[in-house]
């Protein structure tokens, strides 16, 4: 297990997203139908194959671990995994573990999970708003995320803040949020909304926000200095420098990043999808019960590596959704 995982076009796979559960307190439009229908818990990996899965990633070179959901913090047990996973943080070969939230439990665990070895986390918030935060999330109530995001930096735990952009509906709340970022020392990451799930390809149309143009109102009040640094994913980063913030940008429709996309997503029944834009995937549990030898995983897992596509199709050129995933974003884990 010395190689490294080196894609069809030399890309060194370091980055692992695991979503843990498909399931969600929320229900945000752009992410989940109302009434989803959630697997049958028996279907999910138990924390015991997550451990396992993520442990030979970790030994094939993955250096940094995101868990995902749905929402990660409702499952059952969760922090018996992040226990787990610490280890590796110990020893030195996972460099990052981290998570993404809605951040409606993390009044709850925050301190365990700085006390797991986690830095830092994001947290998606789409409004400063609680009608519109009801609105889009359906069932979440905005207090409770705020007074998560509290307790986490109580505990030391550096947030970040995803956005989704979406027309319409945050457009006028784009100086709002970016002030309260600032006065509460979050980063602020927007993301251009893409085209997954079975909501209809109008919808999408309707919410698309394209970051160019986002990015064209920041500069009309702040100069942006682009900076080199990258924190392992697919943000691009400015410097606000009258405020001194960081903001990032997540373009997969108008800048796509897939020619540095170093990433692989777990789903929590074991597919292993290459690409969040493309269909293709693979079983990863069918090896697991099979032997405890683990080279049958890690052989699974360098094939999979091997058919690793050079980028997604997303589009919304020419007034049409291109490259819909049929998949709804909380199926593959953000």
């Amino acid at each position: 297990m010395n190689a490294p995982l080196i894609d069809p076009f030399a890309r060194a796979i370091r980055y692992l997203r695991v979503s843990v559960t498909d399931r969600c307190d929320f229900r945000c439009v752009y992410c989940m139908a109302e009434n989803m229908t959630f697997l049958p818990k028996a279907d999910l990996l138990t924390l015991e194959e997550l451990d396992r899965m993520c442990s030979t990633f970790v030994g094939l070179g993955v250096e940094k671990l995101r868990i995902t959901g749905g929402e990660p913090l409702v499952r059952r047990g969760i922090m018996t995994f992040f226990r787990a996973m610490s280890r590796h943080l110990e020893t030195g070969a996972l460099k990052e573990l981290t998570v993404t939230t809605n951040g409606s439990q993390l009044a709850r665990f925050a301190d365990e999970l700085a006390a797991c070895g986690m830095r830092r986390i994001n947290v998606s918030l789409d409004t400063l708003d609680p009608d519109k935060f009801a609105a889009i999330t359906r069932w979440g109530r905005l207090p409770q995320v705020l007074e998560g995001i509290e307790a986490a930096k109580r505990a030391g735990l550096r947030v970040k803040i995803n956005t989704v952009a979406l027309k319409g509906f945050n457009e006028d709340e784009l100086f709002r949020l970016v002030d309260w970022c600032a006065a509460e020392d979050h980063d602020l990451t927007f993301i251009e909304v893409m085209p997954m799930g079975d909501l209809g390809n109008e919808d999408r149309l309707d919410q698309y926000w394209s970051l160019k143009d986002l990015r064209a109102r920041l500069a009309e009040r702040f100069t942006l200095t682009d900076l080199a640094e990258r924190s392992g994913g697919p943000a691009r980063y400015v410097r606000l420098e009258e405020s001194r913030q960081k903001v990032g940008f997540i373009t997969p429709l108008t800048h796509n990043f897939c020619e540095s996309c170093n990433r692989v997503r777990l789903t929590c029944t074991g597919e292993l999808y290459m690409c969040l834009g493309q269909e293709d995937m693979a079983d990863l549990r069918a090896p697991l019960p099979a032997t405890d030898d683990p080279a049958l995983l890690e052989s699974a897992i360098r094939a999979a590596i091997a058919r690793k596509p050079k980028g997604h199709d997303f589009d919304y050129s020419r007034q049409h959704v291109g490259g819909q995933m049929s998949r709804h974003m909380s199926h593959t884990g953000g």
